[in-house]
């Protein structure tokens, strides 16, 4: 019996050979064949497929913006607000965050508007975790790391907290960077905030003192809780980020608390940014330290990873223009609102961990 015609084929049809490498000559008029009869980059396709993007972006922006203002807008006017404990999850920040009750109380105690940005997320987030482990109370002794003119030492002074500030040194090269934007400390007064403070509680409770988060001096200890706000993603690399946290507890009594905010690729496989000025830190690598630190004796808070799934939660925006034919519309757009960006590629958005020492 005869095979059909087709099983013929597959069976007895030679593999066809691999194509020859081609040799230099023609690689050469690969690449001419790029340019055009003057030499010149052949772009126009190109161009014609690029040169919207721009326009795209605001686009998105300018919608992403305005449909939280008006959410936040929206939202309930709260007169009287109070601390309460909610059971804090090491988690990245949410729309459901910050339309909940304890983020408005601290935005209020801050006094700040509730609005829909990842920043303020942060914030609260930091003094929702110091309250619920009961750090927010005359007597007890707080560190800061990384601190610029945070609002934190004057609010936790404001409750007689004795408060430790500390920036790179001012002469350090990566300082420059962030005196720049307003971002670096180099003495105490720029955690001043007279709205939150008295002069005479912040002079007497408030301390200042050059650090570098990579290499924590030996003799700060004895702290009941020390903090970071997107400070760690800025050391060099993942390794030296997450160094950074384990040698945080060093500071901290036995039983003293740790709280970091930071950024997180919210994208839990592939790949990711390390080695970089700013790195973007994944769920296997918190879920990686928090095995090792629980091996040692220490209490990490329980994981929630979920980024949401709301309006907000899916609105990634992107890096602002800062000149260029867009300056004056996108001067226009005012306040940033988003709680999910776009970095290098990657939607990432802030994430807060918490940690108490071993006791």
């Amino acid at each position: 019996m005869r095979f059909p015609n087709i099983f013929r084929g597959l069976m007895g049809k030679p593999k066809p050979p691999e194509p020859p490498e081609p040799s230099e000559h023609e690689k050469l008029e690969m690449l001419v064949a790029l340019l055009n009869d003057k030499l010149q980059p052949n772009i126009n396709a190109l161009t014609m497929l690029t040169r919207n993007i721009d326009l795209m972006a605001l686009n998105i922006k300018t919608m992403g913006y305005d449909l939280a203002r008006s959410m936040s807008a929206a939202l309930p006017v709260r007169t009287e607000t109070s601390a309460r404990h909610v059971g804090l999850y090491c988690k990245p920040s949410t729309q459901a965050d910050i339309e909940s009750d304890w983020l408005a109380h601290w935005c209020s105690e801050l006094k700040i508007p509730v609005l829909f940005h990842r920043k303020l997320w942060e914030l609260a987030y930091v003094l929702q975790a110091v309250y619920e482990n009961g750090h927010l109370q005359a007597g007890k002794r707080g560190l800061g790391f990384g601190c610029g003119s945070e609002p934190f030492a004057s609010y936790f002074a404001s409750h007689g907290v004795e408060v430790m500030t500390t920036d790179l040194p001012a002469d350090d090269s990566r300082a420059m960077d962030w005196s720049n934007t307003r971002q670096h400390a180099a003495e105490k007064e720029a955690a001043y905030h007279p709205a939150l403070v008295d002069r005479e509680s912040f002079d007497r409770l408030v301390d200042f003192r050059a650090v570098d988060m990579n290499a924590i001096p030996d003799d700060l200890g004895g702290y009941d809780f020390c903090w970071s706000m997107c400070a760690f993603e800025h050391l060099g690399s993942i390794q030296q980020g997450l160094d950074f946290v384990r040698n945080s507890l060093k500071t901290l009594r036995p039983g003293g608390m740790a709280v970091h905010t930071t950024e997180f690729n919210i994208n839990p496989n592939g790949p990711t940014v390390d080695n970089w000025p700013s790195v973007l830190f994944q769920r296997q690598h918190f879920e990686q330290l928090a095995e090792e630190l629980r091996e040692e004796g220490h209490q990490v808070a329980p994981f929630d990873f979920d980024p949401g799934d709301k309006p907000l939660d899916r609105f990634i925006d992107l890096p602002p223009w800062q000149d260029g034919a867009l300056e004056a519309i996108s001067v226009g757009l005012g306040q940033p609102y988003h709680l999910k960006v776009g970095m290098d590629g990657f939607i990432t958005t802030c994430f807060g961990l918490i940690i108490t020492k071993a006791g």
